[in-house]
């Protein structure tokens, strides 16, 4: 069963950064990390879960919802099993708890189930 461990997060002033991390373990034998793209969601208080950003398995064709496009960077180290994103001129309509997700991913399409991680606050405020 795939694990995601997140860290990071924490609370920020406007204009401040963070940055998140997501190690995955328990791949079973055929397959690796690599094999799984890599999606970073949020939830605010009373708001639907949102897509971030996401990734694809190795690295390529990074997308981001409009509202964090210029200011969060995905990316992944295959060689540490870990995804970040990286947030930069956060406001305070990005605080909401963080999730990350795994996928696995062949031919261009996910397939499997999904796995998620644990959840990480992140507080945008002066």
């Amino acid at each position: 069963q795939v694990q995601l461990v997140q860290s990071g997060g924490g609370l920020v002033q406007p204009g401040g950064s963070l940055r998140l991390s997501c190690a995955a373990s328990g791949f079973a034998s055929r397959f690796t990390f690599s094999n799984y793209a890599m999606t970073w969601y949020r939830q605010a208080p009373g708001k639907e879960r949102e897509l971030v950003a996401t990734i694809g398995n190795i690295g390529t064709n990074p997308n981001y919802v409009d509202s964090v496009k210029g200011r969060f960077t995905i990316s992944r180290d295959n060689a540490k099993d870990t995804v970040y994103l990286q947030m930069n001129n956060l406001k305070p309509e990005d605080t909401a708890v963080y999730f990350c997700n795994a996928q696995r991913i062949w031919a261009g399409v996910l397939r499997g189930p999904a796995y998620w991680g644990q959840g990480t606050q992140v507080t945008i405020s002066s």
